[in-house]
């Protein structure tokens, strides 16, 4: 349902704003309410359900995304407090949550709980509250970037020195945190596949409305010409392909996480969820493009809207939740086989 929902939110703002900040208020809570204290989720996620407060991932760091394993901010423990220093970027909600919302805000944080050398296995996940009724954490500061499209949601850099946060915020076991997040991204990218498919749809019906419309060359309408049809016919199928990868995903997510089904294991998500999210934003962004195309020169002006949908979409073909050729590689490890695949 929430995949639904995400996507027909997607169809109604194309550029994507309003969508992925829905798909991280969804998919990051969820996680903190399989794993995180009681208490906690309960304070926390109700004020998010409540449209007051923000929960979304800080995990990328400025050498990379997609290397988990290798974050460098770090967590150590004093009393019953851990104390995190380090560096975060591109995060979503920075404004949202340290500026906007009434309640305020924050992300599940992943930080280094033992020495480096034990690579992923020694990764912890904390709720990170940058700003909780209307007080700001100490050692916590904060910058906004300037992004090309999504311009209604923001994205930023979080910079932690000795930023005190309680035991009880602590999300699943310590040097449990790699693991816990492999699932929170898994959720996370079924729904980002499905704000792709909402506003893949939307510019697909854009261009059928002008490709039945524009008349050229004797009056005819451009839909006659096959290099125009042709190409029409292909993406339509291509997109209608993705929805049901998106949807056969979601579906797992039901059976593992809702129906609590006994014939599968979270792990069942990895291969699915990736061809979902390596297929969806690649067809959305072609989808755009080749609208754009259509469209001629007024393609090309802010008057036809095109360029928010394709500069929105264009964000995960370039890697946001996880860059592409990451999905190929999921996809490959765990069908070939990881002793192969490396």
């Amino acid at each position: 349902m929430t995949a639904l929902a995400v996507e027909e939110i997607a169809y109604h703002d194309p550029s994507m704003a309003i969508a992925v900040y829905t798909l991280l208020n969804n998919g990051w809570p969820f996680i903190a309410y399989l794993f995180g204290d009681k208490g906690v989720v309960a304070e926390v996620v109700g004020e998010v359900a409540r449209g007051r407060a923000f929960l979304g991932i800080a995990s990328t760091e400025p050498h990379g995304g997609s290397d988990i394993a290798g974050i460098k901010t770090t967590a150590r423990k004093s009393n019953n407090k851990w104390l995190i220093t380090g560096e975060k970027v591109y995060i979503s909600g920075v404004r949202e949550s340290m500026e906007d919302l009434p309640t305020g805000g924050g992300w599940i944080l992943l930080a280094k709980t033992e020495k480096p050398e034990r690579g992923h296995r020694n990764i912890t996940s904390f709720i990170l509250l940058g700003r909780w009724n209307r007080e700001k954490k100490k050692g916590l500061e904060y910058s906004k970037l300037n992004t090309i499209g999504r311009h209604g949601l923001s994205t930023g850099i979080l910079k932690l020195e000795d930023v005190e946060v309680d035991d009880k915020y602590r999300v699943g076991d310590v040097n449990k945190g790699f693991y816990i997040v492999q699932q929170g991204f898994n959720v996370a990218r079924i729904l980002v596949a499905a704000a792709n498919i909402g506003a893949a749809r939307w510019a697909i019906e854009r261009a059928l409305e002008w490709i039945r419309e524009r008349r050229l060359f004797d009056n005819r309408p451009i839909a006659s010409f096959q290099g125009v049809s042709f190409k029409f016919a292909e993406l339509y199928t291509e997109l209608e392909s993705a929805k049901l990868l998106v949807y056969r995903a979601a579906w797992l997510a039901d059976k593992i996480y809702i129906d609590k089904d006994p014939m599968f294991k979270p792990q069942d998500l990895n291969v699915p969820v990736a061809m979902a999210k390596m297929k969806a934003p690649e067809i959305a962004t072609r989808i755009f493009e080749e609208t754009m195309r259509w469209f001629g020169a007024f393609g090309y002006t802010r008057d036809s809207n095109l360029f928010r949908g394709w500069l929105g979409v264009t964000s995960y073909t370039i890697g946001a939740e996880g860059a592409q050729n990451i999905m190929r590689y999921i996809i490959a490890r765990d069908t070939i086989g990881r002793e192969y695949v490396r």
